[in-house]
């Protein structure tokens, strides 16, 4: 099960008492509902918790589902704009735990970065924030749902799923094409129809992916570090890493 593994990946399992991964282009008011698998776009984003520089993109290659999916419903009342809270039901993913393994590659429409793109530096200080259990909190698609990051073996142990056959799971959210990634100045929101096989999700490559939708017009926030700056950073993330 780790023939997806690239030379700069990290693994790790994420766990959670409630998930919920919906679909951010439907997501605005009333009722939300999660996924019952976690979208490309989460996992990215817990990567990039664990650990993420401007030099770099996080890729997810995959996730396996460790326990049953299970939903829970609840009532919650969100602001509204105008004022005030309405009430609502939620229906999240409950008790959560899942395998991811994840590489980065170098973000090409950084070139004032490109000094930066230092392989042996970024994995090792990676690798020890999965460790630490990252860099900043960690989310399961919402604010409301607490992650917990810790070191694994992708394909480890048994799992809930395992010889659960295949299951589809239609058309999805894959993730977002951020200007600052793609280089067009543009957001938009990638989908694809992922296939789960014995608790396994393999994940298309963000370019792979054929069915976009435009968002919005987005500029790309210039970013000012010098390299002394971004070497100072990354030896005192390693140094506090290694306490």
């Amino acid at each position: 099960m780790t023939d997806h593994k690239h030379r700069n990946s990290i693994e790790f399992k994420v766990s959670g008492r409630y998930a919920l991964f919906t679909d951010p282009l439907t997501k605005v008011g009333g009722e939300k509902c999660s996924y019952h698998v976690p979208t490309y776009e989460a996992l990215k984003g817990i990567a990039k918790s664990i650990y993420w520089k401007p030099t770099l993109i996080w890729v997810i290659d995959a996730v396996r589902v460790m326990k049953r999916i299970r939903t829970q419903t609840k009532g919650a009342k969100p602001m509204e704009f105008s004022g005030g809270n309405s009430l609502a039901i939620y229906t999240f993913l409950a008790d959560v735990e899942y395998q991811v393994s994840a590489h980065f590659e170098w973000n090409e429409h950084r070139p004032e970065l490109s000094t930066d793109r230092i392989h042996g530096k970024h994995l090792s200080i990676a690798r020890r924030m999965v460790e630490r259990g990252g860099r900043q909190d960690v989310f399961l698609g919402t604010r409301d749902c607490q992650g917990y990051v810790e070191p694994c073996s992708f394909g480890e142990g048994s799992g809930e799923l395992d010889g659960a056959g295949e299951l589809a799971f239609g058309l999805m959210f894959h993730g977002f094409d951020y200007p600052d990634e793609s280089g067009d100045g543009k957001l938009h929101a990638r989908f694809w129809r992922p296939t789960m096989v014995d608790g396994v999700i393999r994940f298309q490559h963000p370019q792979d992916c054929t069915d976009r939708k435009f968002v919005r017009d987005m500029r790309v926030k210039p970013f000012g570090l010098g390299q002394s700056q971004l070497d100072a950073e990354a030896e005192a993330i390693a140094m506090g890493a290694a306490e």
